[in-house]
């Protein structure tokens, strides 16, 4: 009898032996894309780059992933909604990053927009980076991220420090490649 996770092997394999044949992978290369948006409105403002959001694209393109969008949004729940639903119902990606905008302040709308967006929520993954970053400060008790799934892309929210948000993504990569990687089978 076949458990659970082997009957998931399966439909995965299944499903990419159909992209093969279809052409619509090459058989050892899938090229992941993500795009990363910091969500602050005064940055957005000033037009100003975002130093989160450029570390993040560094160490996704190390990884094998195309970033097709970098940006700053403002802070404003319809927005960032617009923008992550229109990304994610269009498959222009694979994986949405925000940056900032997920604390407990009410401009602090990221984990919400997120929220409106996803079809399924994945709440392991920011429970597991409050946890790892509570090795560092009390102030991670406090904050809001979010994951979810739409369509076949995951959202994500991370901090807004650019030291913060590579080290919470270099500590779960390996597993968001694998649900990139799953869900966009």
């Amino acid at each position: 009898m076949r458990t659970q996770r082997e009957s998931q092997r399966g439909s995965w394999a299944d499903r990419k032996a159909r992209r093969l044949k279809q052409g619509e992978i090459k058989k050892g290369v899938h090229m992941m894309r993500a795009a990363i948006f910091t969500i602050d409105t005064g940055a957005y403002k000033a037009k100003a780059e975002s130093a989160a959001a450029s570390a993040l694209k560094r160490l996704l393109e190390q990884v094998g992933f195309e970033v097709k969008a970098v940006g700053v949004l403002p802070q404003n729940r319809e927005i960032v909604a617009e923008v992550m639903t229109r990304l994610a119902d269009s498959e222009s990606v694979e994986l949405i990053l925000t940056t900032g905008a997920a604390g407990y302040l009410d401009d602090d709308i990221a984990p919400d927009a997120l929220c409106d967006v996803a079809e399924r929520r994945l709440p392991g993954i920011p429970e597991a980076l409050r946890a790892y970053n509570l090795r560092y400060s009390k102030k991670a008790m406090m904050d809001r991220m979010d994951a979810g799934i739409r369509k076949q892309t995951l959202l994500m929210n991370l901090p807004e420090s650019a030291k913060t948000a590579k080290e919470d993504m270099e500590y779960i990569l390996t597993e968001i490649v694998q649900v990139v990687e799953n869900i966009s089978l």
